[in-house]
């Protein structure tokens, strides 16, 4: 399975290479009831998947041969699992001068050395998907030792120290819709460049939220920079590889 994988059009960051930090079956500390990679069957603590030489392997076979805005540092499963996550950004810096990015569930943020490592990204997309615990433990189903208030505090430290961009992605579904204008407050307080109003159009086990469901949710977002998934567009892109583009967004 190679590490590196796309481009694919993302509607938040244009032509997206992707680089898994994970790079096998889905390890998360998150059981996201919208994954669209399926129920999470390894929940671990942080450890090494893949190694940076072969991450560099797989950046060099490709690199030459691709058009993209960004490398993302996403994939199988939550990035900031992966322990040698500063060796791996080492290895991009060294082959590429495309800004890095990463997808983040927030969960480690309150973590000296995970605050260190991504102070080092251009842009990192921090998820708040609801507002309080009990929410928490119905939609992102995190292992037992993860809790919102920590999540939260996570995202104030780490707001108050990155000098790159920082947004917040919010996955909206039928649980939290109506809890729309308390997410908006805690998005406010955090004071993001950027929100990202989302709703789950891949397949998975959870049904999106119509075009005029998250308007009206949009609505609680006004006065920030928000960008919503039906709204913005996407770019034409051709992946190196559609089989391992699939692996990651089937």
């Amino acid at each position: 399975m190679n590490s590196v994988y796309g481009p694919v059009p993302s509607w938040r960051l244009g032509r997206s290479l992707g680089v898994d930090p994970i790079c096998g079956k889905k390890v998360c500390n998150f059981d996201c009831i919208y994954c669209q990679l399926g129920r999470t069957s390894r929940k671990a603590e942080r450890r090494k998947f893949v190694e940076a030489d072969k991450v560099r392997e797989d950046i060099e076979r490709i690199i030459d041969k691709v058009s993209a805005d960004v490398i993302t540092l996403s994939g199988t499963g939550e990035p900031t699992l992966a322990e040698n996550l500063n060796e791996i950004i080492d290895v991009i810096r060294e082959m590429t001068d495309l800004p890095i990015a990463i997808l983040t569930n927030s969960s480690l943020l309150h973590k000296n050395e995970i605050v260190n490592e991504l102070k080092r990204l251009d842009h990192v997309i921090a998820k708040l998907d609801v507002p309080n615990q009990n929410l928490l433990e119905k939609i992102n189903r995190p292992v037992e030792e993860i809790e919102f208030d920590l999540i939260l505090r996570g995202l104030r430290k780490f707001r108050s120290v990155f000098d790159g961009k920082f947004s917040l992605q919010i996955m909206f579904v039928k649980e939290n819709e109506r809890y729309a204008k308390e997410i908006a407050s805690l998005a406010r307080e955090l004071d993001p460049d950027e929100v990202q109003i989302n709703t789950p159009l891949r397949p998975c086990p959870v049904e999106p939220l119509s075009e005029n469901e998250i308007k009206k949710i949009s609505k609680n977002f006004e006065g920030m920079n928000f960008i919503s998934v039906y709204e913005s567009e996407r770019p034409r892109v051709k992946p190196m590889n559609k089989i391992e583009v699939l692996r990651r967004r089937p």
